[in-house]
């Protein structure tokens, strides 16, 4: 079962995370990032598959989620500085990272951003910075939050009034999941969004603005898993970034939607433990 404990930052602030424990003293370590919105909690899924390789993971609830303080005008970059201070509190080196969907940028941003201290990062259905050079909203089935966002953050708040949840948005594989192995993720979601709309607000604001860093900047190997099917972040942000990083490789799975993809997690994990094994600058083919 994982630990909770309160990190206190140098500006004040306090980050809500979460250790999963080190089944061994030199356990590898991998840190999620969350979904939007989610508590930052570790789900059990990802837990048992962790603890089957021997790896530690940790988590931490991004500002405004899970007990974690807001920090106002936050960009994607920004997440780079809370990890190190939560890494730092935990004890933990150098360590791997890995985010779902609105993880999924921020797990980017430390690896561009603190250096050789990440091994690998992977990427499960994550949007890609907002771009004209396609059509950013194509695809998705109800875009309004985001489109919002561009405005700033007053729009996304006023949208945020009267916006209900729209079901189209996930495939019949992706009710199955939540309805079986991801049951924690829906359940976790819940409580994120009884607690307020203001992490997700945030969240959307930081995606549709300039992130704080570009794609050019990730040094480390990058896994990108992408649903065929999903209907949250089509497969044209995935398709994008792959051109742009520097060291990406593109997991496509044609009939997964944005949770049903998530079963890729354990494979994901085998894929940073070789790329944390693998020497510094060498590829996947090498």
């Amino acid at each position: 079962m994982a630990v909770q404990r309160d990190v206190g930052l140098d500006d004040g602030r306090v980050l809500r995370a979460h250790d999963g424990g080190a089944p061994a003293p030199d356990a590898f370590t991998v840190l999620w990032h969350h979904g939007s919105p989610q508590t930052g909690a570790l789900l059990a899924p990802l837990l048992e598959a962790a603890a089957r390789r021997g790896i530690r993971l940790v988590s931490y609830a991004r500002p405004s989620y899970g007990g974690s303080a807001p920090r106002p005008g936050r960009d994607v970059a920004s997440a780079a500085a809370d990890v190190a201070s939560v890494a730092d509190a935990l004890g933990v080196g150098r360590f791997a990272v890995m985010g779902a969907s609105g993880g999924g940028p921020h797990a980017l941003a430390c690896a561009a951003l603190l250096g050789d201290r990440v091994t690998g990062a992977v990427c499960l259905a994550g949007l890609a910075p907002f771009t004209e050079d396609f059509d950013w909203f194509a695809g998705m089935v109800a875009p309004g939050g985001l489109r919002a966002a561009r405005r700033g953050r007053a729009a996304r708040a006023r949208h945020a009034e009267d916006d209900a949840f729209d079901e189209q948005s996930f495939t019949a594989a992706d009710w199955a999941a939540l309805a079986g192995t991801w049951s924690s993720l829906g359940a976790d979601a819940g409580a994120a969004g009884a607690a307020g709309p203001d992490g997700l607000i945030d969240d959307d604001v930081a995606f549709a603005a300039p992130w704080g860093f570009v794609l050019a900047d990730v040094a480390v190997p990058v896994l990108l898993v992408q649903g065929g099917e999903d209907r949250v972040v089509p497969p044209a942000h995935a398709r994008w970034m792959l051109e742009r990083l520097p060291r990406a490789e593109l997991w496509l799975r044609p009939r997964d939607g944005h949770v049903s993809v998530l079963d890729a997690c354990p494979v994901a994990l085998d894929w940073l433990l070789a790329a944390a094994e693998a020497p510094p600058g060498a590829s996947r083919d090498d």
